[in-house]
This record gives structure tokens, C-alpha cells and sequence, in this order.
């Protein structure tokens, strides 16, 4: 039979964590799925090596187990193997085919779970008779933005989106909790890449973003809008009517404000999940009208005058 190297087939060391042997599992499975490589016999054939690797050294018991016989050997991956020329007295190794789980030989011998070989290499004794099995295998997670508008989060929103995955797109429908702040990551259980002989499937992580849409900008809790006035509005002060993000309020600017200049509405801002709640900044900028004639010429001029 062919040795395998699992450590080689991940492209991880035999000092890595579990977790960092799932992610380079992960990262290859995406690579490598069938699903993104139909008819494509050499990524299924990576893809069932990977897969492999990862049933044993995603496993503590067989990884332990896995480094046990590779401490007596040295061999690389693919090298010709015989455990009875390599040291392990009487193991005998029949080649078997018709293996169900489409793995390695090297694998159905000493890691299918039921082997007499397995027990008999690592010093126990069995008659149970060898038996194989497909093994199931965990989806991975995955992730995708959305953008939405400050009211949107603010109020929450029933979103309907599509999202293209592999080969396959699907459409979703999903809530947005009221109060979600930018750069936050939604958690959709289940709907992450498919599992397959049985596996879950794996998460999809929806990351939220805000459209810059001119009219809100949300800044941390609190909120920024903009309010235009007219000159004689800015300069003698005046009240307005201002629909906000929740609430119509009753704004009144002081005389003289400046363009770019701000009234502040304290707890009127943005919220989080909890309920609390920052400010509104509101920004004045001072419009002319579009269009000057008569009455409203002759005053223009007038103030023209008198500021000379």
C-alpha cells in the first residue's frame, strides 16, 4: 500500500493545533469541493485525499495514533509501505478493494475505526471482523456583506437576498436585528457550505454594512443629518419642522449660524441592541433660492448696499 502523509496533504506540521489543521482543512476543501469543480477528476480526487487527511487528523485519537506509527517509520506520502518490512512482527496487510468510503488503503487498514490490523499494530488484539464506512464530513462556514440604510438597522428590516455559492445561487430570507451597528456579522445556523455523507452543514456570516446615502450617517451611537437653510433663516434664526429617524421634532437655529455649523439633540441618535442611545448632530448648510426676481432682487441689493 502508499503511505500517506497527512501533515504534507494539509500543508500543515506536526506541531499544529487542531484548530489551525481545521482551518487549512477548510481553506483546501473550499478550494478543492466538487461543486466549484464539476467534472474536474483531478480536484475530486484532491478533495477525497483532503478529506482523508483530515478524518485522521481532525481526530485526537487518530492523530494520536497517526504519529505513533509515523515515529516508527520514515516514509514521505506516496512511498511503497509494507508494516510487516517495516518493523510491526507478524501485522499481515491484505489489498482489499471495493472500500465503500472511497479512502486510501492506507486508511482502511489501520483508521476505518473497526480494523484487527489497527489494534494489532498498536498492541491490542481483536477478531471482530474489518468492516468500512463513509465518513461524515462538516460543511464550512461562510461569509458575505450586505448593506442596508441607517433606518433599516435602526428598526430592524425582513431582508430577502441572493447569494451565489459554487456553482448555485440562492436566495434567503433572513431578519436584521434592530439596533445592529456597522461592521457587525449576522449568524445564519445551517446555511454555510453543505456538509456531505451525512455532515452538517456549515454557518453563513453576513457582514452589515451602511449605505452613505447623504441623508443619515451613523458615527458611532450617534447620527449626523443635514438641515438647509436660507439665508435670512440662518441669519435672523429661525424654526423648522425635522423629520428624524424615528420622531418629528420641532428644531429651532439659533441667529447667525454658520454653514457647516451644528445644533446638537441630545438622545436622539442611533441605538444598539440594548437600547442605548447617542445624540443627533444636525449640520446647517445655507442655500440661496434658485431663483431671484422683483421684490426679493430689490432686497438683495439693498443688503448689497448696505454691507458696503
Amino acid at each position: 500500500m502508499k503511505y500517506r502523509d497527512y501533515y504534507e496533504i494539509l500543508g500543515v506540521n506536526k506541531a499544529s493545533s487542531q484548530d489551525d489543521i481545521k482551518k487549512a482543512y477548510r481553506k483546501l476543501a473550499k478550494k478543492h469541493h466538487p461543486d466549484a469543480n464539476p467534472n474536474n477528476k483531478i480536484s475530486e480526487e484532491k478533495f477525497k485525499e483532503i478529506s482523508e487527511a483530515y478524518e485522521v487528523l481532525g481526530d485526537i485519537e487518530k492523530r494520536k495514533k497517526y504519529d505513533e506509527l509515523g515515529n516508527q517509520t520514515n516514509f514521505k506520502n506516496g512511498y511503497d509501505f509494507d508494516p510487516a518490512q517495516a518493523g510491526f512482527g507478524d501485522y499481515r496487510y491484505e489489498q482489499r478493494s471495493g472500500s465503500s468510503n472511497d479512502f486510501s488503503d492506507f486508511f482502511n487498514e489501520f483508521f476505518s475505526g473497526s480494523s484487527n490490523n489497527m489494534n494489532d499494530l498498536f498492541g491490542g488484539r481483536t477478531t471482530s471482523a474489518r468492516r468500512s464506512r463513509s465518513f461524515a464530513q462538516d460543511g464550512g462556514d461562510s461569509e458575505a456583506e450586505i448593506s442596508i440604510t441607517p433606518e433599516e438597522g435602526f428598526h430592524g428590516h425582513e431582508k430577502r437576498v441572493s447569494f451565489r455559492g459554487g456553482i448555485s445561487e440562492r436566495t434567503i430570507s433572513f431578519k436584521i436585528p434592530a439596533g445592529i451597528k456597522p461592521g457587525e456579522k449576522i449568524k445564519l445556523s445551517g446555511q454555510g457550505e453543505p456538509g456531505s455523507n451525512g455532515g452538517k452543514n456549515g454557518d453563513l456570516y453576513i457582514k452589515v454594512c451602511f449605505i452613505e446615502d447623504g441623508k443619515l450617517k451613523v458615527n458611532g451611537l450617534d447620527l449626523e443629518m443635514a438641515l438647509d437653510l436660507m439665508p435670512w433663516d440662518a441669519a435672523l434664526g429661525s424654526e423648522a419642522t425635522v423629520d428624524i429617524i424615528d420622531d418629528r421634532i420641532l428644531l429651532k437655529t439659533p441667529p447667525g449660524i454658520q454653514t457647516e455649523g451644528k445644533i446638537r439633540v441630545a438622545g436622539k441618535g442611533y441605538k444598539d441592541r440594548s437600547g442605548k442611545r447617542g445624540d443627533l448632530y444636525i449640520k446647517v448648510r445655507i442655500v440661496n433660492p434658485k431663483v431671484v426676481t422683483g421684490e426679493l432682487n430689490q432686497l438683495y441689493m439693498k443688503m448689497k448696499q448696505l454691507k458696503k
